[in-house]
């Protein structure tokens, strides 16, 4: 570690007897960068279970008559961050809710034509489009946040730009959806809230919680890591804040002896510290609870897939070690698990600041390589 400078930490335990094998300032808070995404899917597991989904309904005030719905259809976000068109969701995520069977579920309840408008509503979140490293607007690292959003905030499956206005842009597409079906919607589609005691008429669920946590953390897909996050918030709350999420995800890892300093989702702020230390506790944590398997599974695989897929290709921590990775300008981390050739299983957190990305890359790579290649 002498090499990653003064402001770099680091801590490894054998999970197997427990023991403490490798210290170096391993109680010093860092910059986690995308480390933090562990706090948010431990979070978020825990919140919603691996099979928990996320909701995006169409709902009606009103009436059905002879085939007219008479009145506004009403779009209601739940917050699902892989929702949108079905050629964007299975290319993107292999597949998930989309207009096309709203459209389907509405043509199947016999609404032939509708007499209002479509209507966007995002309420279950706040409406800020971003976190603090954006000054709460759209991130170009994150995307447009909303409860109701639609093909990852793009403005088109190309991916050239974003959505202005995340619920108008999936109204829209949804009114094109039900067009295609031949249901005629006499009125433009707008943004607006549903009105209470406005009856479900159609409603599609995200992949589970398992897959959503997969999806975030092997690319390290920040617009899905700050969407869950808000999700956190409302599913405890009723409202989904970045500030609620945070403050929700550090005290489930302060349930498990861990801690952290948490102001967003994804790790894009810098304000998301941790130590080492306190990093391998939530590691350690998470090993015990029932969500451990989904969560572990959804770790990039060192030589293998998503972020680690170009690194560790050859030794022994190819296909043993499951790790998340951090980068930010002058931070690099990895931190995770690394199964080692006497059997025996550790967690570990190597948290860099103040360094070069691609030299700390290499040193945490010899040392996941030491650690898989720890024999009896």
């Amino acid at each position: 570690m002498r090499p990653a400078g003064a402001f770099s930490s680091a801590f490894v335990v054998n999970l197997t007897d427990g023991q403490t094998v490798f210290r170096w300032r391993q109680h010093s808070p860092r910059i986690l960068a995308s480390n933090t995404k562990l706090f948010t899917t431990a979070a978020a597991l825990a919140r919603f279970g691996t099979e928990g989904t996320l909701a995006t309904e169409v709902m009606g005030a009103g009436a059905l008559e002879d085939g007219v719905w008479r009145g506004d259809l009403h779009l209601r976000g739940g917050g699902d961050p892989a929702f949108g068109s079905r050629s964007y969701t299975r290319r993107a995520f292999g597949g998930g809710a989309t207009v096309e069977d709203l459209a389907l579920a509405l043509d199947q309840a016999g609404i032939e034509r509708v007499s209002g408008h479509v209507i966007g509503d995002e309420s279950s979140f706040d409406g800020l489009r971003g976190g603090p490293d954006s000054g709460y607007g759209t991130s170009i690292y994150v995307g447009p946040l909303s409860a109701l959003t639609y093909d990852h905030g793009l403005a088109s499956e190309r991916g050239s730009s974003f959505q202005p206005n995340p619920p108008l842009f999936a109204a829209a597409r949804l009114d094109d959806a039900l067009e295609r079906r031949g249901i005629s919607v006499r009125l433009a589609p707008r943004v607006g809230v549903t009105p209470p005691g406005a009856q479900v008429l159609a409603s599609v669920d995200s992949p589970t919680m398992e897959q959503l946590v997969r999806i975030t953390n092997k690319p390290s897909d920040n617009f899905f890591a700050e969407m869950l996050l808000k999700d956190v918030s409302l599913q405890a709350t009723g409202r989904g804040t970045t500030t609620g999420g945070a403050h929700l995800a550090v005290a489930f890892a302060r349930g498990l002896g861990s801690g952290a300093h948490l102001v967003d989702g994804s790790g894009l702020s810098r304000g998301d510290r941790a130590s080492p230390f306190r990093v391998v506790r939530l590691l350690k944590g998470m090993q015990s609870r029932d969500e451990f398997g989904a969560w572990y599974a959804s770790l990039p695989i060192a030589g293998t897939d998503g972020t680690l897929s170009t690194r560790m290709r050859s030794g022994p921590a190819r296909g043993n070690c499951h790790a998340k990775t951090g980068t930010l300008s002058n931070v690099s981390a990895l931190s995770g698990y690394c199964e080692a050739r006497s059997g025996d299983l550790y967690a570990f957190s190597i948290l860099m600041n103040g360094v070069y990305p691609t030299g700390a890359r290499h040193l945490q790579d010899q040392m996941a390589q030491a650690i898989a290649g720890t024999a009896e």
